[in-house]
């Protein structure tokens, strides 16, 4: 695996590139060791993509590596947010996610940067209900885009084939998840 990325990197040269950490979907656990070996080794690797669930241990390794003299690298963490505040709590710098309300998502990351974490927890738990909904596989696109045309964001949810179809049921989980997600946002002032 280390060399496929020291001759990804070579043939890249000066372009930086993302190291993708998805064992779920790829199958592939990465190590801390072998993700500092890369970073130590390839100078234009300069993010991780975090997806190991919940891989918390893991960033708190490459963080302290980074502490004892270890290149650090911008940690971004996936998996629709579902646990966007451990990880920023464990060193990750942020997140890059497909999730249907990314401004709630900034909600936190400003909380969480201002200091203030008992917002940053009250609006990650507000959202949290609808992460947890979101994330039901061979659903989740459906619902984000369900979400997002629903708030205007985009004209319309059509999916390519293979495609999973909402149900009434299913639509009516949505919209009252997310009438609930914005009562307890109003209650926070947010």
């Amino acid at each position: 695996m280390h060399r496929y990325y020291q001759d990804t990197s070579e043939a890249l040269g000066k372009i930086p590139f993302v190291l993708q950490d998805f064992p779920l979907a790829k199958g592939v656990i990465i190590s801390p060791s072998v993700i500092l070996k890369i970073v130590e080794d390839c100078a234009n690797c300069v993010m991780l993509k975090h997806e190991d669930w919940p891989g918390l241990e893991k960033i708190t390794q490459l963080r302290q590596a980074s502490d004892a003299g270890a290149r650090r690298i911008s940690i971004l963490c996936g998996n629709g947010g579902m646990y966007l505040l451990e990880e920023l709590l464990r060193g990750a710098d942020g997140a890059m996610t497909g999730f249907d309300y990314p401004e709630i998502m900034s909600q936190v990351m400003n909380a969480f940067n201002t200091g203030n974490l008992d917002l940053a927890w009250d609006i990650f738990d507000a959202y949290l209900p609808m992460i947890r909904y979101e994330a039901q596989p061979g659903m989740g696109l459906s619902i984000r885009k369900y979400s997002l045309t629903k708030q205007g964001v985009i004209a319309h949810p059509t999916l390519r084939k293979p495609r999973t179809l909402l149900t009434q049921d299913t639509i009516s989980e949505i919209d009252s998840l997310a009438q609930r997600q914005e009562k307890r946002l109003r209650e926070l002032g947010v």
